[in-house]
């Protein structure tokens, strides 16, 4: 049992989640007793965290999402604003790590997506650094940062994701190229590969990934052994994955053995 009292409800759920990802399935009185909480409370953590995609319910407790298929097909997304809630903490230490891997002077492409604009929020101070992007969050993120130039690709509007994406995008990414890409992912599977859950922004994503010299995918461990809709890209297409230290260690360690270097951000508290 592990008290759970001084968290807040995001950090609880979070652990939650966690439990349950490990277990595969727990009990409403299973979640109680361990963290030493109300099974009221369980229940709106449950409810809540079903809500974000993170586990399924049952009646009477919940399941990792995808325990009961053959595959783990990656829950539905949710629009990047209520997205910025889930794995915040990982998110925070993956987007510092993949920021340090840009050095002043250098041409950046950062992509949409809540982890892609941890890492831009992290180089606001930069020098002399060029960043180009289709995600309307990063545009706002960066657009007082002194040091930086700032390239926003025009494209339709995908409200959404705040993205700008289709064939006005990849006609400008046609034109540019960058010494590092920085680009989220839904999903990234052994034997698929990355993937992503909407099919009118996939060629966008394609043409991301040629757009840069140095590809860097940045993705939450729950990311990790799951599977989405639309196929973007074979493993080989990224240089580098920066995730958290909950990541599998056999899929980093296929991973590795494919000459795909990985960066793993430590846990925080809120994490753990």
């Amino acid at each position: 049992m592990q008290t759970t009292l001084a968290l807040s409800s995001l950090e609880r759920q979070d652990q939650i989640a966690d439990f349950i990802q490990r277990r595969q399935r727990a009990t409403v009185a299973e979640i109680a007793s361990h963290f030493a909480i109300s099974p009221a409370t369980v229940r709106r953590d449950l409810e809540a965290l079903a809500e974000q995609g993170e586990i399924e319910r049952f009646h009477g407790g919940a399941r990792a999402y995808g325990a009961s298929r053959n595959s783990r097909q990656a829950p539905p997304e949710l629009p990047v604003l209520q997205r910025q809630r889930v794995q915040a903490a990982a998110k925070e230490q993956i987007g510092r790590l993949a920021a340090g891997l840009v050095q002043d002077g250098e041409t950046v492409f950062i992509s949409s997506g809540t982890t892609a604009l941890a890492a831009a929020q992290y180089l606001r101070r930069r020098e002399a650094l060029t960043v180009i992007t289709n995600s309307v969050l990063v545009i706002n993120a960066l657009g007082d940062a002194p040091g930086i130039t700032l390239v926003g690709l025009g494209g339709v509007l995908r409200r959404s994701e705040q993205s700008l994406i289709g064939h006005l995008t990849e006609h400008a990414l046609g034109e540019i190229h960058a010494d590092k890409v920085l680009m989220g992912i839904r999903a990234i599977d052994l034997a698929r590969g990355l993937t992503n859950d909407y099919l009118p922004e996939t060629m966008t994503d394609r043409a991301i990934l040629q757009a840069g010299r140095e590809i860097i995918i940045l993705a939450d461990h729950t990311k990790c052994g799951r599977v989405s809709t639309a196929f973007v890209a074979p493993l080989t297409a990224m240089h580098t994955l920066v995730t958290d230290d909950r990541a599998p260690a056999s899929f980093v360690q296929q991973l590795r053995a494919l000459g795909i270097r990985v960066l793993q951000a430590p846990a925080t508290e809120e994490d753990s």
